[in-house]
């Protein structure tokens, strides 16, 4: 039988059980990193609290990464969260529904069928109801489309597919001057709103076919997305 070293055994171990201990008393003292601050301090929204109607101020509350309004006399912390905006590129026998806007920002300019999502519905069922308000037309949702992100003004966009539903009408709704079906071709895309609308309605006849209209479009964006 091989003789054994004991003495450099009792040594080994003893070297791991204070490198396990010294593993373990790190790893019980030493504190998490504090998690990144995503936002830089933004402009006060809120003047007076929801809550006890004292004066609110922007603070970055003890533990947390973010600026929040906070009251001054109860404490009392009010979030302002990015908003949904949701609307419908709407289809009918090749062409493109758009409508005029009555109202700012862009008045005068072309849009699809879009607005804020309400507090008790689905995103699919606040996109068929701006696509009522704005153009009293009944569509149909098929799939979601398009997902943009625009953190500089705090908006998330989802956009859905959609085709006119009967009774196949449409009109101006108050906040439309005019509402008209396109050809691809047609679209006054030096006339459109907003460029989240601009980038999708180019992407989406590009990926129906409408591949020589998007040659001639130059892509640009005047926000992150």
């Amino acid at each position: 039988e091989a003789p054994t070293n004991s003495s450099s055994s009792q040594d080994a171990t003893a070297a791991a059980a204070a490198a396990a201990a010294a593993a373990a008393a790190g790893a019980a003292t030493e504190q998490p990193a504090p998690a990144p601050r995503t936002n830089m301090m933004p402009r006060l929204q809120s003047k007076f609290c929801r809550k006890c109607g004292g004066s609110m101020a922007i603070v970055q509350p003890q533990g947390d990464a973010q600026w929040r309004h906070v009251c001054n006399s109860c404490g009392y912390i009010d979030y302002f969260n990015p908003r949904m905006v949701v609307g419908c590129v709407v289809e009918h026998e090749g062409k493109i529904l758009l409508c005029k806007r009555a109202i700012e920002p862009c008045k005068g300019l072309w849009t699809i069928p879009a607005g804020f999502m309400e507090i008790g519905e689905s995103s699919a069922a606040g996109a068929e109801r701006e696509t009522y308000e704005e153009a009293y037309a009944r569509v149909q949702v098929l799939s979601q489309y398009a997902h943009w992100d625009i953190p500089v003004i705090g908006q998330a966009y989802i956009l859905f597919r959609a085709k006119l539903a009967s009774p196949f009408t449409f009109s101006a709704g108050p906040e439309s001057l005019e509402v008209e079906l396109f050809d691809p071709a047609s679209i006054p895309f030096d006339q459109i709103a907003f460029s989240s609308v601009s980038i999708t309605l180019r992407h989406y006849l590009q990926v129906t076919g409408s591949t020589q209209l998007i040659a001639k479009c130059q892509l640009w964006c005047s926000f992150a997305i």
